[in-house]
């Protein structure tokens, strides 16, 4: 046995340290590739623009590079290379964004997309990054004014094709290199850019205190703490900022007062429109830019696909504010934005760029905080223009399998229900050869295989535990366990059925792989091979089904010094390869590894479950402390009918239930309640019908009740009623009988 598990370490261990992790998972990619002018100096930009062999610096706002052919007689413009994170901050479904190198040529066609760095765990060892490669492939060729969509287009037309599996991914992916694309094109002038009409503000004299500007949205927060950026915990905020519009005269009256506010509207150009911006914390949002070079590198506003940043041409001092109630700032500013293309009336955003390094592999790179500002229709003649807002992407998931989605809900909700009600059906099963109990389970395990497993590809991983154990340090965001709805509907099923029955319900009945390792098992049963099948002695199962626990806190520790190598560690888990990749696109080491995990299946009822589950070590730990626990007689704790057929192994030489390996399977429940399997039943019933007693039946507690008869029409007939609850006792009953039930 030891042998066995050695190899399966080895195995293991050769996986995951075979070439496919040498990836673009996590890349650490030089930081002069984000803040240095030449950016192609850090990257093939060739790679993405065919025959080209010149770069220009980066320009524009937002930015990009002039690539150019140069034989050494004629220059010519190729087209332009971008950056995704110069551009538009959208996360994948790892919470970071997956950075992206574009090209395009002068006619705004698409001649290339390479991904330099990712974090999406299902690219890392889950699905061949091939397919990722594939998928963007599928740009190449495709004009930038054109929209491109996910699957079949709202016309009817087919439209790209998802990376099967990593349908957040590929959603992102798709709107970055949309928004990219047109946010250039426009800049150059091969898209024609729509301009948005100027807000038209209300004349007031109204005056606000501060707390009413803040509740009413006229004034904007954005908190960055030190965790966000990896720096350490001074215990004094890393950036707590406040910001608004001042050209509405109500807001500006009340911020600034009356006589500032009109030497600010006379300074103003026409078109010229005004924010200002106050912080406290150990970081400036001012930065050191403006006094190396003029500009403000910090900050910026950003309005669709239109990025405008400040010189200190572009700054005046703001030296005190008039609102009543305002806190004390140490860092103050009143910056202008003069350009037309902004447009008061329509949402925008106030974007911070903070120097971020990562805790892991301590590379240093930008990253970027913003906060949404939507003038209140209180400022604005005729309210808010409508506007469509462009929907997240773990939104259009959603949208996208409503159908597959209520299935599903159906599905989880089906099975708590019978649970809820599984005292009703184990006593039924008893007088009809356990069939109550059996089939449903068999259902549920074919639906968990087939729907959720390899069609919906919704099995739950360790992964996703170690995502929130971290998340619950900082870092929280929802739209990020909302990027898979199978994988969210499941997790919100898990925390439910974990409190209320422990780990058992999911890991017995609706674990994809646990159910296709449970079929297999009985499948080796149905077709001859019950005389191979065994059970680990319980002195070797004791010891091995720690190991679980181990692996776990292995890769939890691992996780806290790197993310990618627990995620690789994570491989552990054959559910990768059973339901998202297939068996036969994997590498050789995957392969042999999965093989005997799933041969085992056939031989030993769930080994994979009982023994190295992760997965389940950590649904198991918070299940100790279970609402409700399977009944046990005072018997049990003599009786091992239940133990002998208990595949879990998890009932002890003492009749003692271990809730934290019970898979839920019920055997036990059905033969609790059977006068005919349940040996204590058994004999008191042998002893009642010698002796002639009056007539029992089980009741809910699992002893005989006495039961009688009532003439209902003749003395032919007869209708069987139980007693009266206060009747439960006949003088004949046994002590047996009148013992109460304990958990």
């Amino acid at each position: 046995m030891k042998a066995t598990f050695r190899f399966l370490l080895f195995a293991l261990l050769i996986a995951v340290t075979h070439p496919v992790f040498a990836s673009i998972y996590e890349q650490e990619l030089p930081d002069q590739l984000f803040s240095q002018p030449e950016m192609c100096k850090w990257t093939d930009c060739a790679g993405v623009l065919p025959g080209s062999n010149e770069f220009s610096a980066r320009k524009g706002a937002p930015p990009y590079v002039e690539a150019y052919a140069n034989d050494g007689h004629a220059r010519v413009l190729k087209g332009y290379v971008f950056l995704s994170t110069d551009i538009v901050d959208i996360q994948g479904y790892s919470g970071k964004p997956i950075v992206t190198l574009i090209g395009m040529d002068t006619k705004g066609v698409i001649t290339g997309v390479r991904v330099l760095k990712h974090s999406e765990p299902i690219l890392l060892v889950g699905i061949p990054e091939s397919k990722l490669l594939t998928f963007l492939r599928q740009y190449v060729g495709k004009f930038a004014g054109e929209r491109f969509e996910i699957g079949q287009s709202s016309a009817g037309d087919k439209g790209l094709d998802a990376i099967s599996g990593a349908t957040v991914t590929a959603i992102a992916e798709n709107q970055l290199i949309s928004r990219c694309a047109v946010a250039v094109a426009s800049q150059v002038g091969i898209v024609k850019e729509a301009v948005l009409p100027q807000a038209k503000l209300l004349q007031s004299n109204t005056r606000y205190g501060w707390s009413q500007l803040v509740d009413m949205g006229a004034v904007q927060h954005l908190e960055v703490h030190a965790s966000d950026v990896g720096a350490a915990d001074t215990g004094s905020p890393y950036l707590d900022l406040y910001y608004g519009y001042l050209n509405a005269p109500a807001i500006g009256k009340s911020v600034l007062g009356d006589y500032e506010y009109a030497q600010l509207m006379n300074r103003l150009q026409p078109g010229d429109q005004a924010i200002f911006v106050v912080a406290n914390g150990t970081e400036s949002f001012k930065g050191s830019g403006f006094v190396r070079g003029g500009i403000y590198d910090r900050i910026q506003v950003q309005q669709g696909i239109n990025a405008f940043t400040f010189k200190d041409s572009d700054y005046l001092n703001l030296y005190s504010l008039e609102a009543a109630g305002t806190p004390a700032f140490n860092e103050t500013g009143i910056f202008i934005i003069r350009n037309t293309k902004f447009s008061a009336a329509y949402p925008w955003k106030f974007v911070f760029l903070g120097h971020k390094v990562d805790k892991e592999t301590g590379a240093k790179s930008f990253s970027t905080f913003n906060s949404p500002y939507w003038l209140p229709a209180t400022f604005l003649e005729g309210g808010r223009p409508k506007v469509a807002e462009e929907t997240p992407a773990w939104w259009n998931a959603w949208n996208g399998k409503k159908l597959e989605i209520g299935l599903f809900i159906g599905w989880a909700v089906a099975v708590m229900a019978f649970f809820a009600t599984r005292d009703r059906w184990v006593r039924k099963a008893k007088r009809a050869n356990k069939r109550w109990v059996s089939w449903p389970k068999t259902a549920s395990w074919l639906i968990a295989i087939g729907f959720a497993g390899w069609h919906e590809m919704a099995q739950p991983s360790i992964t996703q535990v170690l995502t929130f154990i971290h998340s619950l340090f900082g870092g929280w965001k929802m739209s990020l366990f909302l990027s898979d709805p199978f994988i969210f509907v499941f997790w919100i099923v898990i925390a439910i059925t974990v409190i209320i029955w422990g780990r058992g319900l999911f890991c017995g009945w609706m674990c994809p792989f646990g159910s296709m390792s449970e079929m297999l098992y009985k499948l080796g049963r149905a077709t001859g091979l019950k005389k191979l099948q065994t059970k680990l002695p319980m002195r070797w199962h004791n010891r091995l089904r720690k190991l679980k626990y181990v692996v776990f806190a292995v890769l939890l520790v691992v996780s806290f010094f790197s993310m990618p190598w627990a995620e690789k560690l994570a491989e552990i888990e054959p559910f990768k390869t059973t339901f998202l990749v297939g068996v036969l696109n994997r590498s050789w080491p995957f392969m042999l590894f999965w093989t005997v995990i799933v041969g085992a299946s056939i031989f030993i009822e769930r080994p994979f479950c009982k023994y190295l589950c992760p997965l389940g070590a950590s649904l198991a730990l918070p299940g100790w402390r279970r609402l409700l626990k399977l009944r046990r007689k005072p018997e049990c704790t003599s009786c091992h009918a239940c133990a002998v057929g208990c595949g879990s192994l998890a009932i002890d030489e003492k009749g003692r239930i271990d809730q934290m390996e019970c898979m839920l399977c019920l055997d036990c429940m059905v033969m609790y309640y059977d006068e005919h399997s349940c040996p204590p039943l058994s004999k008191e019933r042998k002893r009642r019908e010698k002796e002639k007693l009056p007539l029992t039946r089980v009741g809910k507690d699992g002893y005989f009740i006495p039961i009688k008869l009532e003439t209902a029409g003749s003395a032919s007939t007869g209708a069987v009623k139980a007693a009266p609850a206060s009747s439960r006792v006949a003088e004949s009953l046994s002590t047996t009988e009148q013992n109460r039930t304990v958990e």
